[in-house]
């Protein structure tokens, strides 16, 4: 007996589409069958990089990241981008703990590069002096796992001078480094910066490893980008 067009259209999809989809299962299934052995067989509290913060969620201090639950920690520990920081911490380590054996006989004194470990994280504000009606921005950046003795440095960068997208003249950039991270920038207006020490303000919570940078743009002047009045109809008097 053969089968018709219409049989073979009710019968099924398209060829293969069946064995993508039993594979998809299954990468589903053992992805959860880890999820939930490393649920039973790791302790999160020996874990150096688990924190638990004060909204109830759960941060990877090794990658910077948020997980809404203990499962997609677990899941997020596991994938290529924390094992690749976790190799470089161990590199790191090694480095440092080889560090005075090595310096004994280097034949040249400097300082070794060492692997990043991803961006900080940060909260940036936007405010208003209520006297000066100034415009101001404020920048916390959080620096866990700074290397010891080392303070955050920033500096201002024009549009040109950076090659990450096309230049704009009216923005500038505030880079921010800090080793081991990965310098961040901030994209910001291109306007006159307020030097004045009660309007410019960086500090370093050494308790907190917290770096506070706040700026103020000054007021432009007073009719600047304004239109001329048009002038008076003909035979009016000029005020």
């Amino acid at each position: 007996m053969g089968f018709s067009d219409a049989d073979m259209m009710g019968r099924g999809g398209k060829t293969g589409s069946g064995r993508m989809s039993s594979e998809s299962q299954e990468n589903q299934m053992r992805r959860e069958r880890l999820r939930k052995l490393a649920l039973e067989t790791i302790d999160l509290n020996k874990d150096p990089y688990f924190m638990r913060n004060h909204l109830g969620t759960y941060e990877c201090k090794l990658c910077l990241t948020i997980h809404t639950n203990e499962g997609n920690y677990l899941a997020h520990t596991q994938g290529k981008r924390h094992q690749q920081n976790i190799a470089r911490r161990i590199a790191k380590d090694a480095y440092e703990s080889a560090g005075p054996q090595a310096a004994m006989g280097a034949a040249k004194p400097g300082r070794a590069k060492t692997a990043k470990v991803g961006r900080p994280g940060y909260r940036v504000t936007k405010q208003m002096d209520p006297e000066t009606k100034q415009h101001s921005l404020l920048f916390l950046i959080d620096y866990p796992e700074i290397e010891e003795g080392l303070q955050p440095r920033h500096r201002f960068m024009s549009a040109y001078e950076q090659r990450v997208e096309p230049a704009d003249r009216n923005y500038q950039y505030i880079i921010v480094a800090a080793e081991p991270y990965e310098n961040i920038a901030f994209k910001v207006p291109n306007r006159e910066i307020d030097t004045n020490a009660s309007k410019f303000f960086t500090n370093w919570d050494r308790d907190n490893l917290t770096f506070t940078l706040q700026i103020h743009f000054k007021n432009k002047p007073e009719g600047q980008g304004m239109r001329p009045p048009p002038p008076p109809p003909p035979g009016m008097p000029p005020p």
